[in-house]
């Protein structure tokens, strides 16, 4: 990735709905080359999707809860992984090292939601052998924003 592409990804990060006019800008090219640079970010992968950024609360899931999994020894965790990717309330489902098999980051409505989801999505997995869970009491920073590395020569 180049400086333009670089410059583009950290505007489309703070601003997905910049319009190409507002890139252009950015980027130092002109439209119609600034609309092709985010083609092929998004022909690589670079980008890959747009989104608004919803505030948890205004949208009904103002709790924010981790979950540390621990899956029982050699059981296949493929069940698990598919009931996680489905569930809506799971932001994200990292594997982890340490004590834990996985990490869940979840928004839910209240407290109620999020034990209801213990107890009915967790426990009622055959593989899941113990559960330890942590909710935010505040907020201080939350962001999708990725720090984009420098640019490379590649291009």
């Amino acid at each position: 990735m180049d400086e333009i592409d670089r410059n583009i990804a950290i505007a489309l990060q703070q601003d997905g709905s910049a319009g190409l006019a507002e890139l252009a800008k950015v980027s130092g090219l002109s439209v119609s080359a600034t609309a092709e640079r985010v083609k092929r970010l998004e022909e690589r992968g670079v980008v890959r999707g747009w989104r608004a950024d919803l505030d948890p609360a205004h949208v009904g899931c103002p709790l924010l809860g981790f979950i540390f999994v621990n899956l029982r020894p050699g059981r296949d965790d493929a069940a698990f992984r598919r009931a996680m990717l489905r569930h809506e309330h799971v932001l994200e489902c990292h594997r982890v090292t340490g004590g834990w098999t996985f990490l869940l980051k979840l928004r839910v409505a209240d407290l109620r939601a999020f034990e209801m989801f213990m107890e009915e999505e967790l426990r009622g997995q055959p593989a899941v052998e113990r559960i330890e869970s942590l909710l935010a009491i505040a907020t201080e920073k939350e962001t999708a924003i990725l720090p984009v590395a420098p640019a490379t020569d590649e291009e």
